[in-house]
């Protein structure tokens, strides 16, 4: 592309150019010949007046001055021939005098076109060697007389043809500069082109790191300028796809493995069931393992249920205080169990929202508070509520989590030790639903841990949430 403009641009440019460069000379050609021509016509002038007054001096004595034409002429001769120039008489359509042989090939025709008295003739002839000749009738008493005029222009057209030389040179340098100048000039246009097909390239391989350099505030400034933008925009959306079928494979993985366990202990009891012989108290308690995973699978395959179902639900004004009393009775009896004791403070009145997803939200992670507590630990849940927010509160003074663990604890399936037992049940799904639920409630859910002092889930609600936000 670069090659062909080049190309295209200097030969549009030579042409028009040396266009120029002849148009111009052919003006200074034209204007040396008017020169040329005026100063023939002058010279004729003068010659044919000094001849006519010599005319009208004979026929003043009573001389013919026919008679006399080759005398009077032949001063006039020499100063002709000093010049090389051409002088002759005519008379009666011929010829009385000439001082050279050579006369022009159409001499007659000055003598057929018989000029009025005064008129003069310019003709340039260029067959051997380019001349001027200027022809003339003589005035009354003498109108049978013609004087024509002829002078050499040879150096005229010498000095035309070096000038015209010098002139295509210096064209010609001109024309090398301006190519090295227009050389570098596309250069400089194309070069941010070749960048950005550079850049390109290395995306379309892979590398979305490139970038254009911006110089300048013109055209192409501004365009290197949008495509940095537009690449930063591709790198930041393929990051999101990787990190997204990252999570999605992650989920799959997990979900394969929280699959495997329970199958293969399943499998496992039922064989031992069907080929050994199992003692009453063996085959229940057998039983009961199948029924337990058995139940496991099925709150997983609910609360897979439950996440795909998170896309929009009606909202409604929800009082926490009665949430809470819900939630109390719902997790009451696992505490128990775990010897936790469960404290609930309400400071806040309404919220606005889904209420079967709210106490769900408020479940979940009241759930997964017990579970990270010791016998005789303590799970506080609390709402707090002001002119810019609403807080749900709920902290454990368990066995805490690490940073590592908290960038991780929302992920589907995530376990913070794989190898631990899962004698405390759930499928690793609940804080998962608990940030989705609080992203389709326009909330933040946030997590502050350390490890051995507990942990404490913070879930801000916006005062006056416009709409559900979606999934």
């Amino acid at each position: 592309m670069k090659k062909r403009t080049f190309f295209a641009t200097l030969l549009l440019f030579l042409l028009f150019f040396n266009a120029m460069l002849l148009m111009i000379s052919m003006v200074l050609l034209q204007d040396k010949l008017s020169a040329a021509k005026e100063k023939a016509s002058a010279e004729h002038y003068v010659i044919a007046s000094a001849f006519l007054d010599d005319m009208n001096a004979l026929a003043a004595r009573g001389m013919d001055a026919k008679d006399f034409v080759s005398e009077r002429m032949s001063a006039y001769s020499r100063y002709a021939r000093n010049r090389q120039n051409l002088l002759a008489v005519s008379y009666e359509g011929g010829f009385l005098y000439q001082n050279q042989e050579v006369l022009p090939e159409d001499a007659d025709a000055f003598l057929m076109e018989n000029p009025a008295e005064g008129r003069q003739m310019l003709v340039v002839k260029t067959s051997e060697e380019p001349m001027i000749y200027v022809y003339g009738r003589l005035p009354d008493p003498f109108s049978e007389y013609g004087f024509l005029y002829g002078c050499k222009i040879s150096s005229l057209f010498s000095s035309w043809n070096a000038m015209t030389i010098r002139l295509f040179l210096a064209g010609a340098a001109v024309s090398l500069l301006l190519a090295l100048c227009l050389l570098k000039l596309l250069h400089s246009v194309f070069e941010p082109l070749m960048q950005i097909s550079s850049v390109s390239a290395t995306i379309a391989d892979g590398d979305y790191k490139g970038r254009l350099l911006v110089k300048g505030r013109d055209e192409i400034a501004d365009m290197a300028d949008s495509f940095n933008r537009m690449a930063e925009q591709v790198e930041k959306q393929i990051a999101l796809l990787w990190e997204a079928a990252r999570q999605k494979q992650q989920f799959v993985d997990n979900f394969a493995h929280e699959l495997r366990t329970p199958l293969t202990a399943i499998y496992g009891y039922a064989e031992y069931l069907q080929k050994a012989s199992a003692s009453k108290e063996e085959h229940y308690e057998c039983t009961q393992f199948i029924m337990s995973e058995c139940e496991r699978l099925t709150n997983m395959a609910y609360q897979l249920l439950e996440m795909a179902q998170l896309k929009e639900a009606s909202m409604e004004d929800c009082a926490v205080e009665e949430i809470f009393a819900q939630s109390k009775r719902t997790m009451q009896i696992k505490a128990a169990e775990k010897q936790v004791e469960i404290s609930y403070c309400c400071k806040a009145e309404h919220l606005r929202g889904n209420r079967e997803l709210l106490l769900s939200l408020v479940n979940n992670l009241t759930d997964n508070a017990i579970k990270a507590s010791k016998a005789g630990g303590k799970v506080c849940i609390s709402a707090v509520g002001t002119d810019d927010a609403t807080e749900i509160n709920v902290q454990d003074f368990g066995i805490g989590m690490n940073q590592e663990t908290l960038c991780h604890i929302t992920e589907a399936f995530y376990r913070a030790d794989k190898a631990r037992s899962r004698a405390a049940g759930g499928a690793g799904l609940g804080l998962s639903i608990c940030e989705k639920i609080a992203k389709l409630h326009g909330a933040k859910l946030s997590f502050s841990s350390e490890p051995g002092m507990g942990t404490l889930a913070i879930v801000s609600f916006p005062s006056n949430p416009k709409s559900f936000t979606g999934l």
